[in-house]
């Protein structure tokens, strides 16, 4: 019996310092929020931002919304609008999780940096290396007077930096009305069961376009997320668990709501016919109900988390890769990832989706756009600004010459009805604020 006694004791002892080692391995971060001022933003003109978010909820064209801005590291505004669910009257509050969709993309850019500083791959490197099933990928080159599809050979083979750009010839199937895209719905590519099965259907489509000559918007990121599941012997949920998401302290992040979060996980809207809001659970099929962790990680839209729990990522990328002691990438990492890697034939307004189109001083790095020339792109935030969003509406920046980062987070999916451009409205009310920039 007092062997039993001893060992019980041996093992809640063990479990505590388990316990206190993860939460001291994890990044603090304070997010009491600071006079605006003190960093150069008006109090004043900040009322514009709340203005706004305010609007858009008491219009009903959005349920719910959380804000965070933060410059030098200190948050100067963190507020929440509306509700989390309309149906019970729920309020919005800070700990309420969110679907990220495509703001998993730069966090799985993340996990392949993480890998590239290992030595594990390189920009110019064939995809093919690390999926032998695309050694023999083909490109379609427009139908024949049958109506069969003419394919010839890639003139070179897709490279990994190709993939980290949308630009090795992938998409995604249901954004476009090409003989490809049409192959990529039946193949159900991303309803398959596994990343491997995935591979499998992927590698018998052909490319859109021969790598490197067109941008579009593709499954390139949840091929990351298999090629970080080869090169780490981890799955991709448990590879950002403990190379990401533990160690920057993002408590919620993750691939699915467990049971005991399930009354913090935001109801999805899209908009109807009016521009008000309503209630959207599947996504336009999207969505899934993200109750158990996924036979499919996807790396391009998988992912959910809280707004502080992406401020937090967001935060490290604004520190050139370290959250307060914890490093997780080299400024050089960062500075590889966010800068612009597109040629100039493909910065001609031809390309884009959504809000963003790419043109002259608006491009693409690795698995996040990126604001080189702000002038030429006509937007008001500093160089070298990189972002993305998400279908539900998510979105967030990191200025790296103002050294200010925002995430807005929101729940309605595009299409529908009229909707504020909250993504970039968010941005003139910010910069307006920013009156003392040098302080």
């Amino acid at each position: 019996m007092r062997k039993i006694v001893v060992l019980t004791v041996l093992l809640l002892l063990e479990t505590g310092t388990l316990i206190a080692q993860s939460a001291k391995n994890s990044a603090a971060i304070d997010m009491t929020v600071t006079k605006p001022e003190a960093v150069g933003f008006s109090s004043e003109r900040l009322e514009r931002l709340h203005a706004l978010m305010q609007q858009s909820v008491d219009q009903k064209q959005i349920a719910g919304i959380v804000t965070i801005l933060a410059r030098h590291g200190k948050v100067v505004d963190y507020r929440t609008y509306g509700q989390r669910d309309i149906a019970s009257a729920s309020p919005m509050t800070r700990d309420v999780i969110f679907r990220d969709f495509s703001m998993t993309k730069p966090v799985t850019g993340v996990a392949m940096m993480i890998l590239y500083e290992q030595g594990k791959w390189l920009p110019s490197d064939p995809i093919s290396k690390y999926i032998p099933e695309f050694a023999h990928l083909k490109v379609f080159a427009g139908t024949e007077t049958d109506g069969q599809m003419k394919l010839v050979d890639p003139e070179h083979p897709p490279t990994m930096r190709e993939l980290m750009t949308h630009t090795a010839g992938f998409t995604y199937g249901f954004f476009g009305n090409t003989p490809v895209d049409k192959m990529y719905r039946d193949s159900q590519v991303l309803g398959a069961a596994s990343l491997q099965e995935m591979i499998e259907r992927l590698a018998k489509i052909p490319l859109l376009y021969q790598p490197g000559k067109g941008w579009t918007y593709s499954v390139s990121m949840d091929i990351q997320g298999y090629i970080v599941e080869k090169l780490s012997g981890q799955s991709l949920p448990d590879f950002m668990r403990d190379h990401i998401f533990t160690p920057l302290g993002m408590k919620d992040a993750g691939f699915y709501v467990p049971a005991d979060k399930r009354n913090r996980f935001s109801t999805l809207y899209r908009g109807g016919p009016d521009g008000k809001v309503v209630a959207d659970p599947a996504g336009g099929g999207l969505s899934s109900d993200y109750a158990a962790q996924p036979g499919l990680a996807s790396g391009g839209g998988g992912m959910v988390s809280t707004a502080e729990d992406y401020f937090r990522f967001a935060e490290m990328l604004a520190n050139k890769g370290e959250l307060h002691g914890v490093r997780i990438l080299a400024p050089a990492s960062v500075q590889l990832m966010s800068t612009n890697h597109l040629a100039p034939h493909l910065l001609t307004g031809e390309f884009g989706i959504g809000l963003q189109n790419m043109r002259p001083g608006f491009g693409y790095g690795y698995n996040c756009a990126v604001v080189f020339d702000p002038g030429e792109a006509n937007l008001p935030e500093g160089k070298g600004t990189f972002f993305w969003d998400g279908a539900a509406g998510t979105w967030f920046w990191i200025d790296p010459t103002n050294d200010v980062v925002f995430i807005g987070m929101i729940q309605r999916m595009f299409g529908g009805g009229p909707a504020p451009n909250l993504e970039y409205l968010s941005r003139s009310v910010v910069y307006q604020a920013l009156v003392d920039p040098a302080k």
